[in-house]
């Protein structure tokens, strides 16, 4: 297997690469074969959901409400949808041979190893938003990636560089959680409970400081820094936090409650001084004491992915496997992640199995695509996701060779398709909460907000 230092990659072999399939490992599924899978509309091609009414489209976040205004991918080339999939992949590699250093491609670790394989770049979202910002050169972006990923592209590149989602379909339903208009009226409301909001108090702090996670729209990153605010990962939301109560008295932070919830509480915030907002009640249904003795406010945001790991299985796993070291990312629900031996970023958990040693056996609750990739290029351990059912994130899912090798050969035409833009106005408040993260780095070692590392190109790349 090709590996790097700082990140995990999958191999150009492509019978190793068919091994660690998550996508082979569904098709086989479906057909009747042994395993189990949440939806065997996965095994359909992702060009079957654009343009219609399927929501963010078979995987985890089906059942989850898609937003009216959602963007949607238009019909994809008749020719990308019957090739065959070693064409495919041989038109990839042709177009970017041609492009040379004019286009790099960011693959999220959670992308299916179809596609990680042409990546230059793979990562979470703070390496690759890192990565992004160090290509300037580079004429085009193509982001692996899911929708809000790609505006933190644009907003980090320079404005000569085009910033390219395979598919406009790839969104990400947590960050539809929290939109613009529900969280204006949420600051709208505290001001009401906690007076004049740019008014520090004696020590300096103002009552309460916005946080979002990278998981939500260039919008609300740019609500968030012209409030005074800052945005985190999953690497370093303790830091974040840290930074914001040394500038407020309280956070509001969204959109997941359930990593503001585990970071606050290892910080030593107890879990009734962390109320939760629902944008669809007055006062997100709390009292004014309940605000007013609020250290940290929680929106009713979730991860569809994380919130399928649960106690139950760290139980299961414990009696199977004797030794099991449970790791889950922090966007789990809170008693598992209690129930885990340790709880970090994709990052945290790829390096804390690379520096294992051998023989190790890993019980991991994170994304399928990241926990089958790290099995096969870690064969001396054992490694298996918590969750016994293939359930890959919905809109990652969307994105298929196909749709890599269309946007590609129209970058060598000299055509830019699915352009990712972010309006000036909105960039320049979002760019300065999202440098504000970019300096906010954790002390190595952490495990609930941890170290994030840029990440090193492929060997080759």
């Amino acid at each position: 297997m090709t590996n790097t230092t700082n990140t995990a990659v999958t191999s150009n072999d492509p019978a190793q690469i068919t091994e660690a399939s998550v996508d082979r490992a569904i098709q086989l599924i479906a057909k009747g074969a042994e395993g189990s899978t949440c939806a065997t509309d996965l095994a359909r091609n992702p060009w079957e959901f654009d343009g219609g009414p399927a929501g963010y489209g078979p995987g985890s976040s089906m059942g989850d409400m898609i937003p009216t205004h959602s963007p949607r991918q238009g019909v994809l080339p008749t020719q990308y949808k019957t090739v065959t999939a070693a064409q495919l992949h041989e038109r990839i590699r042709a177009a970017k041979a041609t492009l040379g250093d004019r286009v790099v491609i960011l693959g999220h670790f959670y992308q299916r190893d179809e596609v990680v394989q042409h990546a230059d770049f793979v990562g979470d979202s703070f390496q690759l938003a890192t990565a992004a910002k160090n290509r300037p050169n580079a004429e085009a972006i193509v982001f692996c990636g899911v929708h809000f990923m790609a505006e933190t592209a644009d907003i980090l590149s320079t404005p000569e560089q085009a910033v390219i989602l395979p598919n406009l379909a790839a969104g990400c339903s947590m960050a539809d959680m929290a939109d613009e208009s529900s969280v204006n009226e949420c600051w709208e409301q505290l001001a009401q409970i906690y007076g004049p909001l740019e008014m520090p108090d004696d020590s300096g702090r103002v009552p309460v400081i916005p946080v979002t996670y990278m998981n939500s729209s260039a919008a609300l990153k740019s609500f968030v820094g012209e409030h005074g605010g800052i945005v985190c990962t999953s690497s370093n939301a303790r830091t974040v936090l840290e930074w914001a109560f040394e500038r407020g008295q309280r956070v509001l932070f969204f959109p997941d409650q359930h990593l503001g919830r585990n970071t606050a509480k290892a910080m030593g915030v107890p879990p009734e001084q962390m109320p939760m907002w629902n944008p669809r009640a007055t006062l997100g249904g709390n009292t004014t004491d309940d605000l007013l003795n609020a250290r940290v406010i929680l929106w009713h945001g979730f991860c569809s992915v994380h919130k399928r790991f649960t106690v139950d299985q760290i139980a299961q796993a414990r009696a199977q496997h004797a030794g099991v070291q449970v790791i889950v990312h922090p966007e789990c629900p809170m008693p598992v992640v209690d129930a885990a031996d340790a709880a970090g970023s994709t990052d945290f958990i790829v390096k804390t199995i690379q520096a294992a040693p051998a023989g190790s056996t890993f019980a991991i609750g994170t994304e399928i695509n990241l926990v089958q990739r790290l099995a096969a290029e870690h064969p001396e351990h054992t490694i298996f996701c918590l969750d016994p059912v293939i359930c890959p994130c919905s809109t990652m899912y969307r994105i298929h060779p196909g749709y890599l090798a269309w946007v590609l050969e129209e970058l060598v035409a000299g055509r830019v398709v699915n352009q990712i833009s972010v309006a000036p106005d909105v960039a320049a408040h979002a760019r300065i909460a999202l440098e504000r993260m970019l300096t906010a780095k954790p002390p190595t070692g952490a495990t609930v907000g941890e170290a994030a590392h840029t990440p090193t190109p492929k060997i080759g790349a």
